[in-house]
This record gives structure tokens, sequence and C-alpha cells, in this order.
């Protein structure tokens, strides 16, 4: 009998087969599962909630109540109808990797600690960098997600243009408001970052957009002047590789040069966006990059890993020192130079770090480059494919143009004199109750949108005809009721 902890080759072995027969029938009964099924918070408490467990339970228990609770009721992101959100889909070889780098539980603070999951992160940030056309002498690290890269990135903006040492004597040191520029499309973790950091969310200034929903350059630029002329200090402008609302896309050459102008830091979020520099029909838009200082990525989004694999990227790396680079005794690397004494601590927030680096790393070794790129392309074809049928009807409009793979849509049969909003709320309920597609909701120019996102290597074109089919039927469900 095992002690629960200290298992046999044998135990592991049967518990290996059992799981990853689960995760193989799992990846093949996908489709036939609903996106989510409807559950309460009551009901689940009811099959997980129990009292502190004093002894061990057996493996396949365990499994089951994987399989019929906690797999019944989740939102199945790999699905290749779930559209809603920006949602990582995950692979079979990450669910791998994951297991790899759990069995290894290194602690990748530095080159002491693990020093080839160390070297492997540096060489994952340098592909990461080729990827996306960013200069070879980049820094980077990966992090938990897009929130904690904006907020790294903004860090480093912070200490790179306030006039003395922020780190050490506070903003009050400046003397002054320090002012962010974001458009009004761009990620909220940017406003949170500039609380978090001191800096104030009253202080990230809203730029306006154009009619693609990308940065407006004209009211940028006033709203510069006006914290200089009040006796503010602008100190960052954060650009848009793809909005989470739109999938917009600001012009960054044009952005750099409005930031070298008044000497801003350059900070381009490219959580979402970021990888379909992969696909030679996306590769225009990131002409430009290379002027960044410091660039926000989510290989958990069109990397198709999943969740906890972001990463920051810094043109310079000796301003991410400047930003996060503490002394303490109990991590002094003793007898170690140059690059052995490396510590990922000095570039970002974090100590402790899991081994994320091997996700990305067994994923693009192991499907290619130009695989994840292929898939990338369809991801956009699909998006574009599914404008040309809402395009196609009568009864539905878009409401953002499609730049990447976000689309923005809603029901709007002619002659209604209701409130679109709550029809097209309603529909969005019973659609997502249905189960066989998923979307989500944004509001474009104050309207409702029923909005996806593709970001998944399983759908097809005939999951947006399936998609505009499940909509159909909500859409006579909410009418008839």
């Amino acid at each position: 009998m095992s002690d629960k902890l200290q298992l046999s080759p044998e135990e592991i072995r049967a518990m290996g087969r059992a799981a990853f027969e689960w995760v193989a029938e799992y990846y093949r009964g996908l489709e036939a599962r609903p996106v989510v099924a409807p559950t309460t918070s009551e009901a689940l408490r009811g099959l997980l909630e129990e009292p502190l467990p004093q002894t061990g339970a057996d493996f396949a228990t365990l499994l089951e109540t994987v399989n019929g609770t906690i797999a019944g009721f989740t939102r199945h992101n790999a699905h290749p109808r779930a559209f809603g959100y920006v949602a990582s889909p995950g692979s079979p070889v990450a669910s791998v990797a994951g297991l790899l780098a759990s069995t290894l539980a290194s602690n990748v603070t530095g080159f002491r600690s693990a020093a080839a999951p160390t070297e492997l992160e540096h060489v994952v940030i340098n592909w990461l960098k080729e990827m996306l056309g960013y200069p070879r002498e980049a820094a980077g690290l990966v992090v938990s997600g897009g929130s904690m890269a904006n907020f790294a990135g903004l860090a480093a903006a912070r200490s790179a243009r306030a006039p003395g040492n922020v780190v050490r004597d506070g903003l009050a040191a400046c003397g002054r408001r320090m002012c962010a520029y974001v458009s009004e499309e761009g990620h909220f973790s940017l406003s949170k970052a500039a609380g978090m950091l001191g800096l104030g969310e009253a202080n990230v200034r809203s730029v306006k957009t154009d009619a693609r929903f990308r940065i407006d350059l004209d009211h940028l630029e006033s709203l510069v002047r006006q914290d200089l002329d009040a006796g503010h200090l602008p100190f960052c402008v954060a650009a848009n590789a793809g909005t989470t609302a739109t999938g917009a896309f600001d012009p960054l050459a044009e952005v750099a040069a409005v930031a070298r102008r008044y000497n801003l830091w350059l900070h381009v979020d490219a959580a979402y966006g970021g990888f379909a520099a992969l696909a030679p029909s996306a590769r225009h838009f990131f002409a430009g990059i290379e002027a960044a200082d410091s660039v926000a990525l989510d290989p958990h989004k069109w990397l198709y890993l999943p969740v906890g694999c972001g990463s920051v990227l810094y043109k310079d790396p000796a301003t991410a020192r400047a930003a996060f680079s503490h002394a303490a005794e109990y991590t002094r690397p003793l007898g170690l130079e140059r690059d052995e004494a490396f510590a990922f601590w000095d570039y970002g927030p974090e100590l402790s770090r899991p081994f994320r680096a091997l996700e990305i790393w067994m994923q693009i070794k192991f499907a290619g480059a130009r695989r994840l790129g292929e898939a990338v392309e369809e991801n956009l074809a699909c998006a574009r494919y599914f404008e040309e049928l809402i395009r196609a009807t009568a009864d539905f409009e878009m409401l953002a143009p499609v730049e990447l793979s976000v689309f923005c849509f809603r029901y709007a049969p002619a002659g209604y004199a209701g409130d679109l909003d709550a029809l097209n709320e309603r529909i969005l309920l019973a659609l997502q109750r249905a189960g066989g597609s998923y979307l989500s909701n944004a509001r474009v120019r104050g309207r409702f949108a029923l909005r996806g996102c593709v970001l998944n290597y399983r759908t097809r074109r005939r999951d947006m005809e399936i998609l505009l089919e499940d909509v159909r039927r909500a859409v006579e469900e909410v009418r008839a009721s």
C-alpha cells in the first residue's frame, strides 16, 4: 500500500496511464461537449464541498471527480467554437510539458537555483524576439500573463523617465505628476498597474481613437502638450498591438515618432496580437516594433499554451534592472560571476518563479514556427470569413472592422423599434446557455456587441458558419419568448 506521497514506479506508471488516457479522450471528444454547461455556485458546492480530508483517496476516485464535476462544469477554451474573450486553448504537448515542469519542481529564480531552466528561458526569450522582429540585444523574462507584463513595462518606464530614483525615494521626490497615455481601447491592466505603482489611475490619460479604433495621434499630442503646460511630466505612451475589445492595431511607427518627440517611453501591449507577427498577412502591422522600449506578450494566447505564460521584453536591459534590482544577503550568489550570477528577480517583480518556459520551448520545438504561423493565419482567415458572412445578411451588422481575429457584431433587424442593446444581451445569454458556441460581449462606440475571438488551431471556417447558425437559433428563442 502506498503512503500517498512516496509512490513506487509502478504506481506512478498506473497513474500516468489513467491520466493520459483521460487527456486523450478529452481532446478526442471536445466537439461533443457543450462549450460550457449551465450550473450554479450552490450546485457545485454541493458536489465539491467537504470537511478537510484526513486520509487520502485513491487516484481513480480523484480522476472521476475531475472528469465528472470539474471538466463537466468549466468553460472549455479548447473547444473550436469557444470564441468568448481571448481564451487560451492549450495543446497536448503543453499538457506533457506541464507534467514534466511540475515533476522537476524548479524554482527559476536564476542560474544558481535552476541552471538549465534559466538558460532555456533565455533561449525562449530570444525566439520570441525573433518572431516579433525585436532587437537582438533586448532582454526579457516569462511572467504570469499580460497584466503582469504591462505592470513590469510601466514600472521600467517610471524608473527610466522619473527625475531621480523613485524606487528608493518614492514618487514624492519627483515633485510633479507623471502622466501616461493609453488609448480608450487600451487594456484596463495598464491603469491598474499605474495605481499599484503609485502613479495614480487619474494620471493615465485616455486618448481618443479613429474610425478603426486606433489611437488618435493628434489627440495624443494635444494631451501631452496640455500636461506639459500644466507642469506635469509626460513619461509613457502605451500602443496597442491588438486590443481586447475590437482587435485594433495602433500604427506603431507613428506612435514611436510621437514618443521620440516628447521623450516618452514607448510600451507596446501586444499581449493578444503579438504573435500575429508569425502570419504573413499581418506582418505589416509590426513596422516600428523595434522602437518600443518594452513589449508585453502572451504566449498563452497565440502560441496556444495554457494560461500562465506571459512575457515582457525590454529593449535596454539596464532599465529593467533599475526598476527591479534588489540586494539581500540570502539571495547573494556566492562564488558566481558574470552569466552564472544572473537572477530573474533583477528584471521583474517575482522571486519564486515556476518553470513556465518549458511549455513555451516544447510547443515551439514540437510544432515549429512555420506551423504555428499557419495556424495563426487560419485564425485570421476565419475571422475575416465571419465578417463576410455577417455582411451578407440583412439582419446583422458589424460594429467594428476585423483587424486581426476579433469580430464584433449585433442583431439589428430592419424596422426594429425596441432596445437593440437589451435584445442582443438576451441573445448572448441564450447562446451561452445553449452551449454549442460561445461569445462574449463588448461595448463598441456605446453599442452592445456580440464579440468573439478566433484563437484556436482547431477552429475551421465551418465553425464560423455553425456559430452564425447558433446565433440565429438564439435569436429565434428570444424573439419567441
